[in-house]
């Protein structure tokens, strides 16, 4: 899914503070180093006659005396810190992964008597969902509930969430017949469950980040969320336990995995996997009820054996766990003509669900052609289309005040 705006960034490593040697200062001349921090008091750095040069290196001047030491070297003059800038691979993943939340949403009124197209259903459903989720976990590591995190958290998917439930309720009202409005922000529709579920797992990032094995934890939250009928739809709650894992699994993942998963015999071996999986898919699609791959009831709302809820609950997470994987290792880790669209993917998927949930109503993907091959790839390719659009700069700035409003007047200054 989709994150709300962070600052998903990486900054450069400071140096490490220590003395170089003058012929290291020589080489190195043409470019100013700043290890040491403005206002520590140090001096600007000459050779001396032991060949030691103090951690502040200046261009040496090449006119005069071959003594004459280097200019001091100010607080304005030093080298500033490397700016900080997103990582591509990360907003081209979200960005890939959006496209398929929009594209499996299209898919959902025309996939009936397509067993194919079913197959592909489950597969995507297994996967994209989980990806964003840890993903937003993976950058919520750093949240520690200060003052500026809780205004962000609030501003950024607390009021979207009021805003866009109440939107959606208006669209169902103007939509379903007979017309009945009811505006309740204790029962997300459709998409909107993501936004509270992200408020919820953020502010209980300290506590998972406390305990000794946070993973095995929410894993058993989850599994026991999987019979409990009587947890009810407030806040989707089903849904916020049970995808709680994925979550905390972004919160327990450091730089290293993925760059694991990105090595070239890893993506090998994801078009075996991939291809068993689709196998696999469009065997049992006919019989394999969808409800499970939402996480939204329980075992028996499905109509099963309490004790498949658990069962199906952690097989569901290996093999989504799986395919994430194989996801991410296919993702670009290089600047693409789509990585911008990457920073706006809480446009596209908040707006995306308007047009899905419209057309609907309008009766557009009652037409048959629709469900027939070629239809499908035409619905597909126009979500892609559309989606896409609904994450570009211009639609995001449009709808700034609505996902990312600014609400100073709300909070203390300095908050």
């Amino acid at each position: 899914m989709v994150q709300a705006s962070q600052g998903y960034e990486k900054t450069s490593r400071p140096g490490d503070g220590q003395q170089e040697s003058a012929r290291t200062a020589v080489a190195n001349a043409s470019t100013t180093v700043a290890d040491t921090p403005p206002g520590t008091g140090h001096p600007s750095t000459r050779a001396t006659s032991s060949g030691r040069v103090t951690s502040t290196i200046a261009p040496r001047t090449e006119t005069g005396s071959r003594d004459r030491p280097a200019a001091t070297a100010g607080p304005a003059a030093r080298a500033k810190p490397a700016a900080k800038k997103r990582e591509a691979y990360f907003d081209n993943a979200k960005y890939l992964a959006i496209v398929l939340v929009a594209v499996a949403h299209s898919w959902e009124p025309i996939m009936d008597g397509s067993r194919t197209t079913k197959a592909l259903y489950m597969v995507v459903y297994t996967f994209h969902m989980p990806a964003f989720i840890v993903i937003s976990g993976y950058f919520s590591r750093t949240f520690t509930a200060r003052p500026h995190q809780l205004k962000r958290l609030v501003t950024g998917v607390a009021v979207p969430y009021v805003i866009f439930e109440t939107a959606y309720s208006l669209l169902r009202w103007a939509g379903e017949k007979p017309h009945h409005l009811t505006i309740s922000l204790q029962d997300p529709w459709f998409l909107t469950w993501f936004l509270i579920a992200l408020f919820v797992w953020r502010l209980t990032t300290p506590l998972w980040q406390a305990i000794r094995h946070p993973l095995p934890v929410a894993l058993v939250i989850a599994m026991l969320a999987s019979f409990c009928p009587s947890i009810g739809t407030d806040l989707d709650l089903q849904r916020v336990l049970q995808f709680l894992p994925y979550f905390v699994l972004g919160l327990c993942l450091k730089p290293e995995h993925f760059q694991l998963v990105r090595r070239r015999e890893v993506r090998m071996l994801t078009v075996p996997v991939v291809l068993a999986a689709l196998a696999f898919s469009y065997v049992i699609a006919p019989s394999f009820a969808s409800g499970w791959l939402y996480h939204n009831t329980s075992a028996q709302q499905l109509h099963h054996a309490w004790w498949t809820g658990p069962a199906m609950e952690l097989g569901l997470f290996l093999c989504s766990m799986l395919l994430t994987a194989c996801f991410l290792s296919w993702v670009p880790g290089r600047h693409m003509w789509f990585t911008v669209l990457g920073t706006g993917t809480i446009c596209g998927y908040l707006l995306h669900g308007f047009v899905i949930k419209g057309l609907g109503f309008a009766g557009v993907f009652d037409n048959p052609w629709l469900s027939a091959p070629s239809g499908e790839v035409v619905v597909s390719v126009t979500a892609a289309a559309v989606v896409t659009v609904l994450c570009s700069p211009p639609v995001r700035r449009a709808f700034r005040w609505a996902t990312e409003p600014d609400m100073a007047w709300a909070f203390r200054a300095g908050g």
